[in-house]
């Protein structure tokens, strides 16, 4: 650090002075500190792979029930975010149903550990996205729920987001069961 102390002194001292040509010689040998130039910050992997999140507007309310059809043909979850997921590898092996962390995605309802969620309205979809309202219920209570599920590194993860009061503040990551 000392080392480059000298040299900068020197500089400003120079850009003070008068102008004096044998001190702005001087000043001219005086190796020049060197910069680093600034990286551009890279994006997440993860948001170069998938959609932008879903611009969720308070005004649009869940529906008060399913619309008719929901959970068959078009109007299901993707085959793409259907199956297991796991927070964490131990929600894909657990015998004991303590696996808090398993999502059991279905054509028309999501299961978690103590609660569960039926498909209402589907508002995107896509083979690897959808963001849809689920009225949800357990352990003695029911809501409504906005989510965002995108299937990412062909197909192996699945990326949530929850929007709306009480919801997450941040995506949630699952690894799909084997």
């Amino acid at each position: 650090m000392m080392r480059w102390t000298m040299p900068a002194a020197l500089l400003l001292l120079a850009a003070c002075s008068g102008g004096d040509k044998d001190e702005q010689a001087e000043a001219d040998k005086v190796p020049a500190v060197p910069t680093v130039p600034e990286a551009a910050p890279a994006a997440p992997a993860a948001a170069q792979e998938s959609a932008p999140d879903y611009a969720a507007d308070p005004a649009v309310k869940p529906p008060a029930k399913p619309d008719p059809g929901i959970g068959q043909g078009d109007a299901a979850i993707p085959v793409a975010l259907q199956g297991r997921w796991g927070l964490v590898a131990a929600d894909c092996t657990s015998t004991k149903g303590d696996a808090k962390g398993l999502l059991t995605i279905g054509a028309g309802d999501l299961r978690f550990y103590e609660s569960q969620g039926i498909l209402a309205h589907i508002r995107e979809r896509s083979a690897t996205r959808l963001v849809a309202d689920y009225k949800f219920s357990g352990e003695g209570e029911d809501w409504d729920r906005l989510m965002q599920l995108t299937v990412q590194d062909g197909g192996k993860t699945l990326v949530r987001r929850d929007y709306g009061e009480g919801a997450a503040p941040e995506p949630m990551r699952y690894s799909r069961c084997a």
